[in-house]
């Protein structure tokens, strides 16, 4: 049985303009150029360059009698009269060509582009070119084979109709590992790790690092320094000095250069200078762009207000260069809203770290979280949160993301909260400061932090070193 029912809901649903500025608030100041040539693209209606004056456009703009517009009648002046955008303090806004610059881009070949080459200059027919294709494309980022051949074998056969063997594979695997970066197209570390020191002098250091790999790989890594020298008969010196050999060799030959193509500087969205002692807080002059409305829109809109109105055509028109000019005002708008909301929490933030940002000493950092910044600028937890997410500061220390001055604190026995990261420094230090033959245990860091007054328990301690990629004690045992 069918039933119509009356209900009254209360909802709360996002308007177009609050998810743009959401989207536009979020985005860094590398991409922030891309969007914004993004919506000039399809928005005629928006041009970059400076508000002109408006004096011959302030008319009445009213529109009596025309139902289609009714209380979404525009007026001009709220389009025309922007000249507040660009008020916003900004980096460069003293002239010159520097904010026009683009900023350098580090380019560099593939790996697989490089892999390609050697296999290019062999001698090889047909059918073992096509198995150097197929092991090439089977290396990962870091430069290592870890499929099995037979699977290997099961693609060519299935992708190319090439039946081949595990053997034959791994002849041309061992062409492709003499390949530059040495160690490339490992299977496994110790592998990787032969194949770096075979192309080294064989001199009796390099015979025994490749012998302590081949027959103890698992004592070195777990730094069983004892076991090794006892197994080979060797002295702490040769045992020293084999080590210091493995350990200069590449685990990942791969490196950074196997996927990325391109690399970006990091372009700050903050500049904090600091002047006798008063820090000057501007915005990247990117983040703050001139944007008016397009003139020749304005006058065809204005143009409406003095024609024939029945005519239906002109009706289409407007009300398509209606949509334009909203969009571009809501853009508009959105754009400054984020300078506003980027300006305010940067403040909040300095102002929270303030003695941080006139020395650049990590211990002066303050526990702070995205609520103590929500609360002090009066917005959401989220919009601190897209702010701080993606955004960077430009300091006389260097530069930091925002992300980075955020910390829970850790009680002292002074009553005070120390920042969590003050916490590592300290943390950091001690460990820097070890007898390397005896590394400190996290029982005994605890200890230590706990007598200079941080109430700190071994688990956190641990959380902390791991946080730091700092190994357990027992490997960071050195001879």
């Amino acid at each position: 049985m069918q039933r119509l029912d009356l209900r009254q809901l209360l909802s709360q649903k996002l308007s177009p303009q609050q998810i743009q500025f959401i989207k536009l608030l979020q985005i860094p100041t590398v991409e922030l150029e891309a969007r914004i040539k993004e919506e000039m693209e399809i928005n005629p209606a928006l041009e970059e360059g400076r508000e002109e004056s408006t004096e011959e456009y302030n008319e009445n703009d009213d529109y009596e009698g025309e139902e289609e517009y009714g209380k979404d009648d525009v007026d001009l002046n709220d389009y025309l009269n922007d000249d507040e955008i660009s008020g916003y303090k900004m980096q460069g806004d003293r002239g010159g060509d520097d904010e026009d610059k683009e900023m350098p881009i580090a380019m560099t070949s593939t790996l697989t582009d490089s892999l390609m080459d050697q296999l290019g200059f062999l001698d090889l027919d047909d059918r073992e070119y096509a198995i150097g294709m197929q092991l090439i494309g089977s290396i990962d980022h870091d430069g290592y084979i870890r499929r099995d051949l037979s699977a290997i074998a099961n693609d060519l056969a299935f992708s190319q109709n090439i039946e081949t063997s595990e053997e034959e594979i791994e002849q041309m695997l061992h062409l492709i590992q003499s390949f530059d970066p040495a160690g490339i197209a490992a299977r496994d570390l110790p592998e990787c790790l032969l194949i770096q020191l075979e192309r080294r002098e064989q001199d009796p250091i390099t015979v025994l690092a490749e012998r302590i790999i081949r027959e103890s790989f698992d004592e070195f890594t777990k730094k069983h320094y004892q076991k090794i020298q006892s197994k080979f008969n060797i002295s702490e010196d040769e045992l020293k000095k084999a080590i210091d050999l493995i350990i200069k060799l590449n685990p990942k030959p791969g490196g950074a250069g196997a996927s990325m193509t391109r690399v970006q500087y990091i372009i700050p969205d903050f500049i904090l200078t600091n002047e006798n002692g008063q820090l000057q807080l501007s915005l990247n002059s990117r983040n703050a762009p001139d944007l008016r409305i397009s003139r020749s829109y304005s006058e065809m809109f204005d143009a409406y207000d003095k024609s024939d109105k029945k005519d239906k055509k002109l009706k289409e028109t407007v009300t398509f260069v209606k949509q334009k000019l909203d969009a571009a005002k809501w853009f508009i708008d959105a754009i400054r809203q984020r300078q506003n909301t980027l300006l305010r929490t940067m403040e909040a933030i300095i102002k929270y770290q303030h003695n941080f940002f006139l020395e650049g000493d990590e211990s002066e950092l303050r526990p702070m979280i995205l609520k103590d910044i929500a609360e002090e600028i009066g917005m959401d937890i989220s919009t601190v949160s897209r702010v701080a997410n993606s955004k960077a500061v430009q300091t006389e220390f260097g530069i930091y993301p925002l992300k980075y001055f955020f910390s829970e604190g850790i009680a002292t026995d002074s009553g005070e909260d120390a920042s969590s990261r003050e916490v590592k420094h300290i943390l950091k230090e001690i460990i820097e400061g070890e007898s390397k033959r005896k590394p400190l245990s996290d029982e005994k860091i605890e200890k230590m932090l706990n007598e200079k007054g941080y109430n700190i328990a071994r688990r956190t301690v641990a959380k902390y070193r791991e946080q730091l990629n700092i190994p357990v004690a027992r490997l960071r045992k050195e001879l």
